[in-house]
């Protein structure tokens, strides 16, 4: 670890814990911490069964890094955007489940950011905002599709026409945070949350990741009968024989 590091990985056990690490730029994501997490995703270590992610200097991630968006060309805009979008999406579908500590600023992209995490804990003192309508730019790393399904279009778009600011506490209310803590909880929380998701089936946690996300866009009739699809196969191997055969015998599942 050298203060140059743009992201920290600190292995716990089966528990990767990504910490991003621009704390004079309150972790705003630049090209190059993009880029780190796009790596992490793409080779995640063998032995992970959970993923933490927080910020250094007590920040979750406070946007985009807007120094580096300088009047650039709208097909260099859409480009940088569309790569963001495959980043999130390597993020969000990662079988591996992910679990977001949120301190001080989670704004703009920092938001989008969490939003693409499968669980999220929020301090109390947190300040969720979408400021990108107050800046003259639109949203780009995913926001209006994944954060309009957490929170509706309807107070998103207030959200980013006003600028407002929601506490961790409103937050948690609406949908953008699963877990609320006291101020400086946020990580030891998020950890022990990873540890019993990391106790779980591997293979179920990436079923609920993929299937739900999937069924969730899917025409009623459609939905159901892909949730039979991954029932029936989520039954048919071993960690199906270990839980049940734990259940009869009042003991933990030991999956492996």
């Amino acid at each position: 670890m050298t203060k140059d590091q743009v992201l920290i990985l600190e292995q716990q056990g089966n528990i990767s814990h990504l910490m991003l690490n621009r704390p004079e730029k309150r972790n705003a994501l630049n090209d190059d911490l993009v880029a780190a997490l796009d790596a992490f995703f793409a080779d995640v270590p063998e032995q992970t069964r959970a993923i933490v992610i927080s910020g250094t200097g007590g920040h979750f991630s406070s946007g985009l890094d807007l120094s580096q968006h300088v009047a650039r060309q709208p097909l260099d805009v859409m480009a940088h955007s569309r790569n963001w979008h495959r980043v999130m999406a390597r993020i969000a579908h990662s079988p591996v489940p992910v679990v977001a500590a949120m301190s001080g600023a989670v704004m703009g992209g920092g938001l989008e950011f969490a939003a693409a995490c499968h669980v999220r804990v929020a301090e109390e003192t947190v300040r969720f905002q979408m400021p990108e309508g107050l800046r003259g730019i639109f949203v780009g790393g995913g926001g209006s599709v994944r954060i309009s399904r957490l929170i509706g279009t309807d107070r998103l778009t207030e959200m980013m026409l006003t600028g407002r600011t929601y506490s961790g506490v409103e937050g948690e209310r609406l949908g953008l945070a699963h877990h609320l803590v006291p101020e400086g909880q946020a990580v030891e929380k998020a950890v022990e949350l990873a540890g019993r998701i990391a106790r779980n089936s591997r293979t179920i946690n990436g079923f609920i990741i993929q299937a739900i996300a999937q069924i969730g866009s899917m025409p009623p009739e459609a939905g159901l009968y892909a949730e039979s699809l991954t029932a029936a196969l989520s039954q048919t191997g071993p960690d199906a024989e270990e839980g049940l055969k734990a259940f009869l015998e009042k003991r933990p599942p030991n999956f492996g």
